[in-house]
């Protein structure tokens, strides 16, 4: 081992024996609320990105750190449970993606709240302002929304003859409401027709994309836990009504979708164990700005696209990040 390397080595380690001794003199180690509103094997990479930032900055599991795992498995009833059991738990820091955050922020106005996932944090009243949120909230968007009119642009790389746009989406989520009006507005402006469904429970989901058929040249998915969870059902209805679609998470290619372009979640969730770290080593909630995703993925399905007789360009397959087959 090089000197360099061995002197950073015992520096690392000299942070994380102190967070350890600490925890034993107090005789309780800090304990992380972990909410997901869908499932440990939808969110596995996700966690495991999560827990190795943790590990990195020095929080073990069960050993300088207790994280308690609550599952919804898409049931949005159970965010607002959830929440109260970790309130009652008396955790240090709860750490939940997409709209759960809401029933977190309703249940606690003192325990810190790190969010991810969440599509525009302002327009949901969640933080004042990106820079200081104010109040225990704070996290990382996923600026969704944000990226309508680039996955539009790739869409019409993909169907040349795209004219009319369906877009589908969970009809009591607020955020997807808001993110349906922004794709709508944007798909205007490129000359694009547009028909939307609002769904709100699995069984909407044959018939809303039944009503596209015909009418719509591609369908836009707008993500969220209902979705998510039921995206392998909407990818094959969406391909049994020949249905290009384009979404908001990679994990919908892998279920076959044609293309998605959106942060990447893994990113996400392991800087969400920055704000963690920070706020179990006394850092205010309110004093950490909301950040923004750095790293974005384009992924394809060619195998979906070779189904629905697109032909993909080889300049388009070389800029993307990801192509399953």
């Amino acid at each position: 081992m090089r000197r360099r390397d061995f002197i950073t080595l015992v520096g690392g380690a000299a942070t994380t024996w102190p967070l350890a001794a600490r925890a034993q003199q107090a005789g309780k180690i800090p304990t992380i609320g972990f909410l997901g509103s869908s499932t440990p094997s939808t969110w596995g990479p996700w966690v495991t990105a999560f827990q190795q930032r943790l590990r990195e900055l020095g929080w073990i599991e069960g050993r300088t750190v207790t994280i308690e795992y609550r599952w919804a498995e898409g049931r949005s009833e159970r965010f607002a449970e959830f929440a109260a059991e970790f309130v009652r738990l008396k955790v240090d820091v709860i750490v939940v993606g997409s709209i759960a955050v809401l029933a977190a922020k309703q249940a606690t106005s003192s325990i810190p709240i790190v969010f991810t996932l969440v599509q525009d944090p302002i327009g949901s009243g969640l933080v004042a302002s990106l820079a200081h949120p104010g109040g225990n909230v704070t996290g990382l968007s996923n600026q969704s929304a944000d990226l309508a009119g680039k996955r539009l642009e790739l869409l019409r790389e993909i169907v040349l003859d795209l004219h009319r746009l369906a877009i589908i989406g969970n009809g009591d989520n607020p955020a997807v409401l808001l993110e349906m009006a922004d794709i709508q507005g944007v798909a205007r402006k490129l000359g694009l027709d547009t028909i939307r469904s609002e769904i709100r429970r699995a069984d909407d989901i044959a018939s809303a994309i039944e009503a596209f058929k015909g009418r719509a040249d591609a369908l836009y998915v707008v993500s969220d836990t209902l979705v998510n969870t039921n995206r392998a059902r909407i990818n094959t209805f969406a391909l049994a009504a020949r249905l290009p679609t384009m979404h908001g998470n990679r994990e919908y290619i892998q279920t076959g979708g044609l293309i998605s372009y959106a942060a990447n979640y893994s990113d996400l969730f392991r800087r969400a164990g920055d704000y963690v770290d920070k706020i179990l080593r006394g850092a205010k909630a309110s004093d950490l700005p909301v950040e923004q995703p750095t790293k974005f993925d384009l992924v394809i399905n060619l195998t979906t696209a070779k189904a629905l007789g697109l032909k993909v360009s080889e300049t388009f397959l070389a800029r993307a990040d990801e192509v399953i087959e």
